[in-house]
């Protein structure tokens, strides 16, 4: 993994099978009705976007990797691979330091393949179809009184594309990305400020989801209440065990049986 990684905590709980707690279930009028004593109610879900709302087809990795090759660098699939869920600005000025001799003029090399890698993804996500069940899980959440927000490695204005195509600006009570940030994932702080933006100040009463390493990771560098992977996206099961977790489940279609459980 790359250096930004951060040191783990020991794991607190596994879910490998979401549906047995009936992800057609009705998520009810208070995602904290059946939480434990002493637990405060949900309030608010920060959603990773690529891999976890959005289908993950390799699209990422394939766009830097020629986005480096147009500009003369070597980067393979396999090493970008280990970035997923970080900033792509941060991936791109990692390799161009790695791969450049000092005298180079690294910052604007850096710039160049991170507009080529832009422009080439917001074409291609013109493309990119939503997890099955996932706006479905939105109406659910929202109908029970949840906020949700969302987090991502891409910059503002590739998000932007990605939710005005799929209309989904509506549900969302805060869009981060990693143009808000001074450091992306591991850090934690794409989470708080998506909770600064929905004004929710207490971690036990914050939920994050996402598809990678980095995005369990950020999770529980947040300290919050639920710290959910995802298999809909870039890792297998063994990967996302491996992290500090709460839960694992197929897709963020089972999410809102889960949080009905209020765990």
């Amino acid at each position: 993994m790359p250096e930004l990684k951060v040191s783990r905590r020991q794991s607190l709980k596994t879910l490998a099978a979401a549906t047995t707690l009936g992800a057609s279930a009705a998520v009810g009028s208070a995602a904290g009705d059946a939480r434990k004593p002493g637990n405060p109610a949900i309030r608010l879900v920060v959603l990773d976007v690529g891999g976890t709302i959005v289908a993950e087809r390799g699209d990422v990795p394939e766009t830097l990797r020629r986005a480096f090759s147009n500009h003369g660098l070597t980067v393979t699939t396999v090493e970008i691979a280990d970035w997923r869920g970080a900033s792509k600005r941060e991936v791109v000025r990692h390799f161009v330091e790695q791969r450049t001799p000092g005298g180079a003029d690294r910052e604007k090399l850096a710039g160049a393949i991170y507009r080529d890698f832009s422009e080439r993804i917001i074409d291609v996500y013109k493309s990119v179809p939503a997890i099955a069940g996932a706006e479905e899980a939105f109406q659910k959440m929202r109908g029970a009184g949840l906020l949700l927000a969302t987090s991502t490695g891409f910059d503002r204005e590739i998000t932007a594309s990605i939710f005005r195509r799929l209309g989904w600006e509506k549900y969302f009570a805060a869009s981060i990305s990693s143009d808000d940030v001074t450091q992306g994932r591991p850090s934690p702080f794409m989470i708080f400020h998506a909770m600064e933006a929905a004004r929710v100040d207490n971690v036990r009463e914050v939920v994050a989801v996402g598809d990678t390493p980095l995005d369990l990771q950020a999770g529980t560098n947040a300290g919050l209440r639920g710290v959910v992977g995802v298999l809909s996206g870039a890792s297998t099961s063994a990967k996302l065990q491996e992290e500090p977790h709460t839960h694992i489940l197929p897709s963020v279609a089972e999410l809102p049986a889960l949080l009905q459980t209020g765990f």
